[in-house]
């Protein structure tokens, strides 16, 4: 009896768990894929609308604003219990609003102690100096971990924001860290471009003991240029390893300099592990097409771990995971033709924020792709596309395998236009994607922020890439570099005006 009972409670805090959305991405892999969610589904998505909407105060620097949104159901807050989602500002703030009304239950404002300083990239678009890195929902301790604008690691209350952990000096202030990953209790974080001098690569802080933290780096870089800076921050693996896509910068073994390439390290200690640098690195490099503009996502295939990996340069690869690729770290087990970008310019085109991946009913893996600009004229038939997309597009592939048994990809639709895509997450045969609004053009600071557009939220359907619903004027301005989230059977997002949105079906 009270072994049935133990299972009980087991089975029960589980399913308190299923629905939330704790990482960016979802999981630690950054799949996109909202595996446990059962309420939205192809038959209903046409009968979503915009359920609220709360601006936050917040105050936009630059191009940033609101990191992507992370969600926890069944918190016990001040209200009762209740589903929360959260989201951090980029001027040193964080909010958690109730799920069912828009509400915001609290909110924590960082202090910090010092000042950042100009030059380099420092106080532009590259290096905001606020917050920049997607929260992390930790359900052992309760915690929504976050780094505040002076580099501190601080653990908030998932119900009332009390600081439960630090602060601990995590990484350099105003440094720009990409979004929180959590495994077995470590948590990671990736710096780039030199931001308030924090040096390129991955960060690790072990928080098993909060007075004893131990801090670890894999530092990839002593270029300002490089760094692992797509969306995802780091990528960990299920193999007890942990992955990032590099930006522009030097390369060496020598002198441990591994820029423009995909490298592994340990989970556990952030030894390198393995790498894969393209035989073009030369080419990319000259022409600004760094790895850095996508993270990878890691996932299971027939006897395979394995990695699907794209940036500007509209090429996607499958790695293995576990040997990246081969000896001469130069062979990946597939490499597609050109997507997009036959221009080979740095901005507008090509592959940003993050691939994504989720499997069918049937078994089938699904990879998909937001590519910026027009399809390449050397890219391969896809047979069903969606209309016209000039400024850009999702691109679903089917990962099958080949003659010789190696997984490669197979196209299978185009989206509509959308302009710009950011990184899709998918949920039960639907796939959600922002058409962003923003302004990539070449340039910098206050031309970006001209010339924008409302985002639009779309659902399309998972199979064909049909648009199953449009939010039209739901959002009121754009949005750079955030994210989506899938929880409760709603869909999150956050614009540049520091507005949170909550999407849901009629009549729920």
């Amino acid at each position: 009896m009270k072994s049935l009972l133990l299972v009980l409670l087991l089975a029960s805090a589980l399913s308190l768990q299923a629905a939330d959305w704790p990482t960016y991405g979802h999981d630690p892999q950054r799949t996109g894929w909202a595996i446990d969610e059962n309420t939205l589904k192809p038959e209903n998505v046409s009968q979503l609308e915009l359920k609220w909407k709360t601006k936050v105060k917040n105050q936009s620097y630059q191009l940033s604003a609101l990191t992507a949104p992370v969600v926890a159901a069944h918190v016990s807050t001040s209200h009762g219990e209740r589903p929360v989602v959260y989201a951090a500002g980029t001027n040193n703030h964080v909010f958690a609003l109730d799920v069912e009304t828009g509400e915001v239950l609290w909110e924590h404002d960082f202090h910090s102690h010092v000042r950042s300083a100009p030059g380099g990239f420092q106080q532009t678009f590259l290096c905001p100096d606020g917050v920049t890195a997607t929260p992390v929902i930790d359900r052992g301790t309760n915690n929504l971990y976050v780094i505040s604008e002076d580099g501190a690691l601080y653990g908030l209350d998932l119900g009332s924001g009390r600081v439960n952990y630090g602060p601990v000096q995590f990484v350099a202030p105003f440094a720009k860290a990409l979004s929180l990953n959590l495994v077995k209790g470590i948590l990671y974080t990736t710096l780039s471009q030199g931001c308030g001098g924090g040096i390129s690569g991955i960060y690790s802080v072990d928080l098993a003991h909060p007075l004893h933290p131990v801090l670890r780096q894999l530092l990839l870089s002593r270029t300002d240029t490089s760094g692992i800076w797509g969306r995802g921050g780091a990528v960990a693996g299920k193999n007890g390893r942990i992955y990032g896509a590099t930006a522009d910068g030097n390369f060496s073994v020598a002198t441990g300099d591994y820029s423009n390439s995909v490298i592994a390290a340990k989970l556990s200690d952030l030894q390198l592990a393995d790498y894969f640098t393209p035989t073009n690195w030369e080419h990319l490099t000259h022409r600004d097409l760094d790895f850095g503009s996508a993270s990878p996502v890691w996932f299971g295939w027939n006897n395979y771990n394995l990695l699907a990996a794209g940036a500007k340069e509209g090429v996607v690869y499958l790695l293995d995971a576990d040997d990246l690729a081969g000896k001469d770290h130069a062979t990946p087990l597939y490499t597609s033709p050109r997507m997009g970008n036959d221009e080979q310019v740095f901005e507008r085109h090509g592959i940003w924020g993050g691939i994504s991946m989720a499997r069918d009913g049937d078994g089938q893996t699904w990879i998909y792709v937001p590519m910026w600009g027009p399809v390449a004229a050397s890219a391969p038939n896809f047979p069903v596309t969606n209309g016209a997309a000039a400024h850009g597009s999702i691109m679903a592939f089917k990962v099958v395998a080949s003659d010789a048994g190696k997984p490669k990809l197979e196209p299978a639709w185009i989206s509509e236009d959308f302009n710009l895509p950011d990184p899709p997450v998918i949920v039960n045969g639907v796939v959600f994607a922002l058409s962003t609004g923003e302004n990539a053009q070449q340039g910098r600071n206050v031309n970006r922020l001209q010339n924008t557009r409302p985002a639009v939220l779309f659902a399309l359907d998972a199979k064909t890439g049909k648009t199953l619903y449009s939010s039209g004027s739901a959002f009121t301005t754009w949005v750079h570099f955030s994210g989506l989230a899938i929880a409760e059977g709603r869909v999150f997002a956050v614009d540049h005006d520091s507005n949170v949105y909550c999407f849901g079906l009629k009549g729920k």
